[in-house]
């Protein structure tokens, strides 16, 4: 495979430099790819946790089921994201992933992980960096899902994608494609279906973001961060010089 066109290399050199050795030990994480279709399982809340997986291609959710068989959207996977990292140190699964769309899978057990912590301390820090960041977003999340209103928390979700995704694709333009339903977007920010569309519409009216299917147009990514009061403390490169201290 051309290094170049790993999306998880494209991740973690978003922390660092990485050096040829450093970029062959991540390309092997992206070994033995499975395609999946849309809508496919990974795994399910309570199976055992003894590995891992990249997403080389598409995107992906983990979801719990509450009681009334509400579902609520945890987080949502990138292309090049590790899938999985929260259940390191469990021996069953936390929560259920799903695919979005179709995609391609890479599975690789937790050895494999082990072996790349003995074999490079950068990408171990990286590691640890991509962990930590996992964590913000979820408790970003909390916060949104909490104390914003639907408008805020549409805002504020809608302008964390465009970062994300632009982490990978530096070359990424105020318009790209989320493939969320508008059913997985209700689940991932607490509203119903029919809130959802009524938002989308109140930030189109103001000309903060306008949805056609699964392609969404930002005019004005600042607004629409200001919108949203976000806060890119937990998205931001403040891992870089911790990582040069490291190394």
């Amino acid at each position: 495979m051309d290094p170049e066109n790993s999306c998880i290399i494209k991740h973690f050199s978003h922390y660092c430099s990485l050096t040829d050795e450093e970029k062959k030990l991540l390309i092997s994480l992206e070994d033995s790819p499975s395609d999946v279709k849309a809508g496919s399982l990974l795994w399910e809340m309570g199976d055992p946790a003894n590995e891992f997986c990249t997403l080389k291609s598409g995107w992906a959710y983990s979801y719990r089921h509450q009681e009334n068989g509400d579902r609520q959207i945890l987080e949502v996977f990138l292309p090049g994201d590790i899938v999985g990292l929260r259940e390191f140190a469990f021996s069953q699964r936390l929560e259920g992933v799903r695919m979005i769309g179709d995609g391609v899978v890479c599975h690789f057990p937790h050895k494999r992980l082990l072996d790349i912590f003995r074999e490079s301390l950068p990408l171990t820090s990286v590691m640890f960096a991509i962990s930590s960041r996992q964590q913000a977003l979820m408790t970003e999340r909390l916060v949104n899902l909490a104390r914003r209103s639907a408008r805020q928390k549409m805002a504020h979700f809608l302008y964390e994608m465009y970062l994300r995704l632009r982490q990978t694709n530096p070359y990424l333009t105020n318009q790209f494609r989320l493939p969320l339903s508008q059913e997985q977007l209700a689940d991932v920010l607490g509203l119903s279906p029919v809130h959802v569309s009524r938002t989308f519409t109140a930030l189109s009216d103001d000309g903060l973001a306008f949805r056609d299917r699964h392609h969404l147009t930002i005019p004005d990514l600042q607004a629409l961060s200001d919108e949203g009061e976000f806060d890119n403390c937990y998205l931001n490169d403040n891992v870089r010089p911790l990582l040069g201290d490291a190394v």
